[in-house]
Order: C-alpha cells, then structure tokens, then sequence
C-alpha cells in the first residue's frame, strides 16, 4: 500500500515539473537579455524577450491542459516575469536609448520596472476577482514585448536609440501607467475563439502569419502597438454607451416599483 502510495506521488511530481521547465525557460530568456544588453547586443537581447513571451505561454496553458496548475506554480511565473518582462526590458531600453539622459533615464527604467512587479501582484492578488475573458491593465509581457519589438523595428530601419531618446521615455511612461491601471486588455481565453471562426477570420489569420514571416521586426512591432493602443481605444469607444449590467438592474428596479 505503501509503494503505491510513494509511486503515485513520484508521478504527481513528475507532471508538475513540466510546466515550470517552460517558466524556467522563460526565466534563462530573461536573463539572457540581460547579459545580452550589457554587452551591448541590443537585437539578441530583444529576441529573447520575445522568445520569453512564448515560454510564458506556453507554460500556463500546459498547466491548464495538464491539470498541473499549482500555486507554486503561479508564484514561480511572477518571479520569472519580473526578471524577463521588468528587469530586462527596462535595462535594455536605458542602455539602448536612456543613459543619455542620466538620472531621468534610469528612474524612467526603474518605473517600469515597479509598475510591472505591482502589476503582478495585483493580478496575483485578483486573480479570482476579475473574469478571465480580460486583463485589468497592460499584462507585463505585453510591455516587455512593446518595448523589444521597438528596438528590432528601429534595428530593422537602421535608427539608432540614441537619435529619438524623447520618444523612448515618453514611451516607457505610457507603457507604466498602461499596466497599474484598470484599462481592460483582452485575454484571448474565450472558448468561442478555439471553437468554430468565420472564413474570413481564417484567411485573415493566415495573412498576419505570411506579414510576420515576411517582415518580423515590423509586423511584431505593429501587432504589439495594435495590442497596447485597443485599450484605451476601447475605453474611449465604450463611454457614452450604456452599461447592459447598470440597465439590467435599472429595469429590475422599475419592476419592483
């Protein structure tokens, strides 16, 4: 009874390390780019912040397919996060475009990289608040990824960080508000999205993935901007609309009258 006992623990735990290679995957990413910024190798350093972003994918949708999400876990990704989409990022855009600027430009850095680890703790925190169907504030790894795919299309068009500097700050500044604040970002996690789509939705998709095999450094920094930029586009779009949740009670009330 006992054997059966320790091989069915063995097992658990084997299905358990799966998911968290991926974030640790994630997390070498990370710190790559961190080497790779202060070496000065820029490009290389904004690829592995891409390359970081698939990992953390991909690492919790094998949780969930798996069933091996845990709260370690959960703990274990944030942390990685931080080094991958905080750290990283911020002392790749303050060696790449910043250091110019001095003390502004490591506090710009060092503000994104504290409203990326509060932006996780929050969602840590909220988790089970907030319908999954959207994010409250720009996820971090689409901030880390604004600012990586940033670099690649300036490399792509040969602009150097240093001729745009005012761009760059303002940049990271928009992108720290963006993610402490409640702009709603969607998550891509409807089940209606994996189910049955539209033709023209398909042949859509396909285009995208030629324009990003095509032209990477451009199509990933626009796709990136498209993703930041239908937050607050949405926000404003939606006010004046009225709220089907503040109708539906007003309607209640006026039953109840």
């Amino acid at each position: 009874m006992k054997k059966k006992k320790i091989k069915k623990y063995k097992l658990r735990r084997g299905i358990y390390i799966l998911p968290n290679i991926f974030t640790t995957m994630n997390l070498f990413c990370g710190f790559y780019a961190v080497i790779a910024s202060l070496d000065g190798n820029y490009y290389n350093a904004s690829l592995a912040i891409i390359i970081a972003a698939v990992f953390d994918t991909l690492d919790g949708k094998i949780a969930r397919a798996t069933r091996t999400s845990s709260r370690f876990g959960v703990e274990y990704d944030s942390l990685a996060d931080v080094m991958s989409f905080g750290l990283a990022p911020a002392i790749l855009m303050y060696l790449w475009a910043l250091k110019p600027f001095g003390r502004i430009g490591w506090l710009a850095a060092f503000l994104f990289l504290v409203c990326g680890a509060l932006r996780l703790a929050r969602f840590n925190t909220r988790v089970d608040e907030i319908p999954s169907d959207y994010f409250q504030g720009l996820p971090i790894p689409a901030g880390a990824a604004m600012n990586a795919t940033t670099v690649l299309f300036c490399h792509r068009l040969n602009i150097s960080g240093n001729m745009y500097p005012v761009v760059i700050l303002v940049l990271l500044y928009i992108l720290s508000f963006l993610m402490v604040s409640t702009i709603k970002y969607n998550s891509f996690k409807k089940p209606e999205l994996f189910r049955k789509i539209n033709f023209n939705v398909l042949v859509t998709c396909i285009l995208i993935f030629i324009f990003i095999a095509a032209l990477p450094s451009i199509a990933l920094f626009l796709l990136s901007l498209l993703y930041v930029g239908s937050g607050p586009f949405n926000m404003f779009r939606l006010i004046g609309k009225p709220n089907p949740e503040n109708t539906e009670t007003e309607t209640q009330e006026e039953v109840v009258q």
